[in-house]
């Protein structure tokens, strides 16, 4: 039964706990499995299959080192918010209403971006359909059922979620007759057939590509008033979550690779149907079945940000960050309606630019995904540092899960974040021009609000 995270009136109704720890690992892997089914392939296009490979792996070390101080935040801090609500304990409302707005951008650009790799597969089994139609239309089903409440949703994304994993293991199986290392080795630096510093220029350009394998996974921390044991069920979660996206990152890139020239996959948002067609043909109903049941990986991402991303923004509005009307929950599904709508009128926007908005030398994808990248390593950055600062501020606060190999480990993953940061800022440096630009016009109108008294309050 759902309980309230806090009492309420019949007027102000509360989030509901009704999620257990499966459905928590389903919401975590869920975020982030699109990056199986796409995303990676831009990678393949900048530093080949062996270069990618190698830079995934030191993406695959820092996500669980993170995920580690996200457990000891988490557990420490159960609140809807996460990275909004530990800044805004460790460095005051300011900083933690950029934090927040940084989340909350993540949390619309990337499902932007999946919903047009939908788009892309729906036109795979309906080649005349415009991939803005699967775009919007996966909008408008998803804000729906979301809208229905915690339980129907997370338990969606749970089945959703083990769906997509048996479509991954039944694509391998598939191709698994084509397979050729030479295919996979061919040029598989760079366009190089040997590691040499040639390559590293590449491979540092693949960076976003490589951490969109394991993106959004810490985006399960905002429904920690929406989980039944947030002190046990996160470490737990994460842990698991973490194993499984490395072990399906491995034997989706292995066996794609393997079954043709990896060339043909670069720069495509739906790289599983195109290797599948390879190795039995496109008239196969094994191909139509991927289509169909494939999509649920990127289904499974797609819903869970539309989950998250309103939990985001319903805590800021809480807040006072922004307007109250976003704080508004459903008097019946106790659900945030309002921040779920805001998100998919956002979407729907960006997704309509597809095809007619191209800039520094990509598409709207491509360029949606680096951009997220970039947003989600500032709250990175800013986690790591508040979960410091809070050990420093706070010794004696509860501390039901603790980070392994503390201070040292937070010091080097921090450091690691910021490195990565500065990468994708050299490699993209219009997308980080744009998304300074947009933090900087919400810093200035937050210094704007404190001035005139309009301050935010505490998470």
């Amino acid at each position: 039964m759902n309980t309230p995270t806090t009492p309420t009136t019949p007027t102000t109704p509360a989030l509901q706990r009704g999620m257990g720890p499966w459905q928590l690992w389903g919401v975590a892997v869920g975020l982030v499995i699109s990056g199986e089914y796409f995303g990676w392939s831009y990678g393949w296009a900048h530093a080949g299959p062996l270069g990618f490979a190698l830079v995934t792996l030191v993406v695959a070390l820092f996500y669980a080192a993170l995920m580690l101080g996200y457990a000891e935040l988490c557990t420490s801090w159960p609140q809807a918010g996460g990275p909004h609500v530990f800044a805004e304990r460790a460095w005051g409302p300011q900083v933690a209403a950029l934090v927040g707005a940084a989340s909350v951008l993540v949390c619309w650009l990337t499902p932007s971006a999946i919903a047009l790799a939908i788009g892309a597969y729906v036109r795979v089994q309906w080649p005349g359909l415009d991939v803005r139609v699967g775009a919007v239309g996966a909008y408008v089903l998803f804000t729906a059922l979301n809208w229905r409440g915690v339980r129907l949703a997370a338990t969606l994304e749970l089945v959703v979620t083990l769906l997509a994993i048996v479509e991954l293991l039944v694509f391998a199986g598939v191709v698994a007759p084509g397979f050729a290392w030479s295919h996979l080795l061919a040029g598989a630096w760079a366009g190089q057939a040997d590691a040499s510093w040639a390559a590293l220029p590449g491979m540092l350009a693949s960076l976003p590509f490589a951490i969109w394998f394991f993106f959004g996974i810490e985006a399960a921390a905002m429904t920690a008033e929406e989980v039944h044991a947030p002190q046990r069920d996160f470490p737990r979660a994460f842990g698991l979550g973490m194993l499984t996206l490395v072990l399906l990152a491995v034997l989706v890139m292995l066996m794609a690779g393997g079954s043709g020239d990896w060339r043909e996959l670069a720069e495509r948002n739906d790289p599983l149907p195109q290797a599948m067609q390879r190795v039995v043909g496109p008239d196969s109903g094994w191909v139509h079945m991927l289509v169909g049941l494939g999509m649920l990986g990127l289904v499974a991402s797609f819903h869970g940000l539309l989950l998250s991303g309103s939990r985001q923004v319903y805590a800021l509005a809480r807040a006072g960050v922004l307007g109250p009307a976003l704080a508004h929950l459903h008097p019946r599904w106790h659900t945030p309606h309002r921040a779920l709508l805001l998100g998919a009128v956002v979407g729907t926007a960006l997704v309509m630019l597809d095809e007619v908005v191209h800039w520094d030398g990509q598409g709207l994808t491509a360029n949606l995904v680096s951009l997220a990248v970039l947003a989600g390593l500032l709250v990175y950055t800013a986690a790591l540092a508040s979960l410091i600062r809070l050990r420093q501020q706070a010794p004696t606060h509860p501390r039901p899960f603790r980070m392994p190999g503390y201070p040292g480990l937070a010091w080097l993953t921090l450091g690691v974040a910021v490195a990565f940061a500065g990468v994708v800022v050299w490699q993209f440096p219009v997308n980080a021009a744009l998304l300074a630009l947009a933090l900087g016009v919400w810093w200035a109108w937050m210094r704007h609000r404190a001035a005139a008294g309009q301050r935010p309050g505490r998470a």
